[in-house]
């Protein structure tokens, strides 16, 4: 049952799992089998040692100061926008903001790019499959300003009706802000297209990309997108740091979004002027320890072929996916093709919450709930679901563990 899959050969995940000290504890007397990587990836070992000998031995607050310490701070600091850039490959490092993460980086460009723009009836595009933190702050521009959401649903299978978000592009449309991985359904949208369509009418293009460049390698010159946003603590790095992708020229003419220091070039009684970006939207002290553990996890994550890390967790996928259809009370919500390694399922006469408190006495940790994507939820009718979500450390035998902890959830709770 346990044999590795041909297409995942080259990727040798037990050797990976090796990294990730948390892996090797027990929960309830049980393996631990962390199936809950798309809320938070772990952390390998080389994150953290880097981030603590930096924080024991190198540390001091970054830009201006004329001593050893604060060079060299800044020399990792920059370093790590560097990282970021060739990661995503954009142009220009200065076209890559840090965050406290995804939320912050759809937030900047919400207040700072868009809202001068909008006009009442001016319209934004989304996706009934977005995140939350690609919902609220286009809420704030309808409450604040009298913009228009308009929704572009997905078919029965959870992946996107291209044609029906094309058609939603009007001459009102200000932007178009579209997930590239949904976090609850796996759909990895057309990215490449829907910039291409959305560009030909003269709309530029937000991808939250929170998921997708965890497991798609990301080009933001070939997609020409004009904003993409990307989270640390999924990239398996630290919590409270991300990164705003956004084309140079769009840069430009936005308006800072946090005021104070470090994001001024003067400030006098009567008159101030700002920095140009990147510094320009990082006001304050930066999360310094947290972007040079950013950098060393996207470094250890790029040592791998993405392509072979890619065919893994598409093998686990695919056995997931086998293994749960011997399970005729249990409905799988999205089954797209291509998609990412997420499985979202409702189980009948099985709270969502219930199911995964026992799993997770199995040792087997899931996430419960509506995953922050309460439109997606209303879309297929259930208000939430149990999500098993694979990384580059998790193997076969921990979708045999899922597949147990279901089996005995369904003696107990029916």
């Amino acid at each position: 049952m346990n044999a590795p899959s041909k297409i995942a050969a080259s990727f040798d995940a037990e050797k990976a799992r090796a990294d990730f000290e948390i892996l090797s504890r027990t929960v309830y007397g049980k393996p631990l089998v962390y199936l809950d990587s798309g809320a938070s990836a772990q952390k390998p070992r080389i994150v953290l040692d880097t981030m603590r000998d930096f924080a024991q031995g190198e540390y001091a607050n970054v830009h201006r100061g004329v001593h050893f310490l604060s060079a060299a701070a800044t020399d990792r600091y920059e370093a790590a926008r560097r990282t970021v850039q060739t990661f995503l490959n954009a142009a220009r490092e200065d076209e890559i903001i840090f965050t406290k993460g995804g939320t912050e980086a759809i937030n900047l460009v919400s207040y700072s790019y868009l809202a001068p723009l909008i006009q009442p009836g001016d319209e934004i595009v989304l996706t009934v499959m977005e995140h939350h933190s690609n919902i609220v702050p286009w809420h704030f521009l309808r409450e604040r300003a009298g913009a228009v959401l308009k929704w572009v649903d997905v078919r029965d299978d959870g992946s996107l009706d291209i044609e029906a978000l094309d058609a939603a592009i009007t001459n009102k449309t200000k932007l178009v802000a579209v997930t590239h991985m949904s976090n609850v359904l796996g759909t990895v949208t057309p990215l490449k297209d829907i910039i291409a369509r959305a560009h030909a009418k003269g709309v530029p293009v937000l991808a939250d990309g929170c998921q997708g460049a965890v497991h798609e390698k990301v080009d933001v010159q070939a997609l020409d997108v004009d904003f993409y946003v990307v989270t640390g603590h999924k990239l398996y790095g630290p919590t409270g740091i991300g990164a705003l992708y956004a084309k140079r020229a769009h840069l430009k003419g936005m308006r800072p979004f946090n005021g104070g220091g470090e994001m001024i070039r003067e400030v006098m009684k009567d008159r101030i002027t700002y920095a140009d970006a990147p510094a320009r939207f990082e006001a304050g002290t930066p999360p310094i320890i947290e972007t040079v553990g950013l950098a060393t996890a996207l470094d250890y994550l790029s040592g791998f072929d993405r392509a072979a890390v890619a065919a893994h967790e598409h093998d686990l996928l695919t056995y997931a996916r086998e293994q749960l259809r011997q399970f005729n009370w249990l409905r799988v919500i999205g089954d797209a093709p291509g998609k990412g390694a997420i499985i979202s399922f409702e189980a009948d006469g099985m709270h969502a919450h219930d199911l995964a408190t026992i799993l997770d006495r199995e040792g087997v940790a899931v996430r419960a709930g509506h995953h922050c994507a309460q439109v997606l939820m209303e879309r297929f009718n259930v208000a939430s679901t149990s999500r098993a979500s694979f990384a580059l450390y998790n193997t076969r035998a921990d979708v045999d563990a899922l597949v147990a902890g279901l089996s005995k959830a369904r003696g107990i709770l029916t």
